[in-house]
């Protein structure tokens, strides 16, 4: 199963399918992903790093990353949407592409459907499959709004799920917009200290609340989106390593090439041939 919209005018894409050669046979775009895993657990590769999922686990991921399925039998249900589906449109921030389940979330934003969940999501996907059917000039509004609706349902699983039950939505909030900064200023700006000043906090402070929440630290979180931007353009561009180090803030080839040996194990130019 493979069905997807386009609008030709905005160039907007959605796409439902099941299929592991879905990339042969839909649009070459950047898109975000909502994976859902029907069937047994999997080990699944995102970025290069492994991530159980679980029956019922759906994990959330941005254009920048990739994923790889076993080669093994999977049961799943992938969701594909790009920026200009969904977040031209004017979005409250907690359902927008800069909500949890996305730029928002310090750690891969793993959910865990329970028993009640299951049919909610099951009946959801379907009317997807209903609409996607359906070719009439009002099948774009129709299908942004159930995706809202699943954001919605997905950011409620995650809050729950992802943060201690005594943690306060100015916290939470917190998090969340520190997240956001780094993805805007990460080229420019790789100390803790930045990103708290402007967030009005102290970085003992911003680290106090990353801890009690169980996630990464500030500086982590800014050092893995680093890596993952080495990566993409190491990957997809035909860039020197010493326009990659620039581009990414780093004054010379060799303090960007020993922090990404440092984060990766490998140099920029072996991690390029082994890709």
């Amino acid at each position: 199963m493979l069905k997807a919209y386009k609008n030709f005018e905005l160039d907007g894409h959605l796409v439902l399918t099941d299929r592991k050669d879905w990339k042969e046979k839909s649009p070459d775009k950047d898109y975000f992903k909502i994976l859902w895993n029907r069937g047994r657990a999997i080990d699944l590769l995102v970025d290069d790093m492994k991530v159980n999922l679980l029956h019922d686990g759906l994990i959330c991921l941005t254009p920048l990353q990739k994923f790889v399925l076993p080669e093994t039998e999977v049961d799943f249900y992938l969701l594909l949407f790009n920026r200009e589906f969904y977040c031209i449109h004017e979005n409250d921030h907690e359902v927008s592409c800069e909500g949890l389940l996305f730029w928002g979330s310090s750690e891969f934003p793993v959910l865990q459907l329970s028993e009640h969940e299951h049919p909610h999501f099951e009946s959801l996907y379907q009317v997807f499959m209903d609409e996607l059917d359906t070719r009439d000039k009002i099948q774009g509004e129709m299908l942004r709004m159930l995706l809202k609706r699943l954001i919605i349902k997905s950011t409620r699983l995650a809050r729950s799920q992802h943060f201690p039950d005594w943690m306060e939505n100015q916290q939470k909030e917190l998090i969340r917009q520190f997240n956001i900064l780094v993805e805007r200023h990460y080229r420019d700006h790789h100390r803790v200290a930045f990103y708290a000043r402007r967030l009005h906090k102290s970085p003992k402070t911003l680290s106090n609340v990353f801890l009690a929440a169980g996630h990464k630290t500030p500086l982590e979180m800014i050092h893995h989106r680093i890596e993952l931007e080495g990566k993409r353009q190491l990957l997809k561009t035909n860039k020197l390593a010493k326009e990659i180090a620039y581009d990414l803030g780093f004054e010379e080839q060799p303090h960007f090439s020993r922090f990404f040996k440092k984060r990766t194990g490998l140099s920029p130019s072996a991690f390029r041939k082994g890709a």
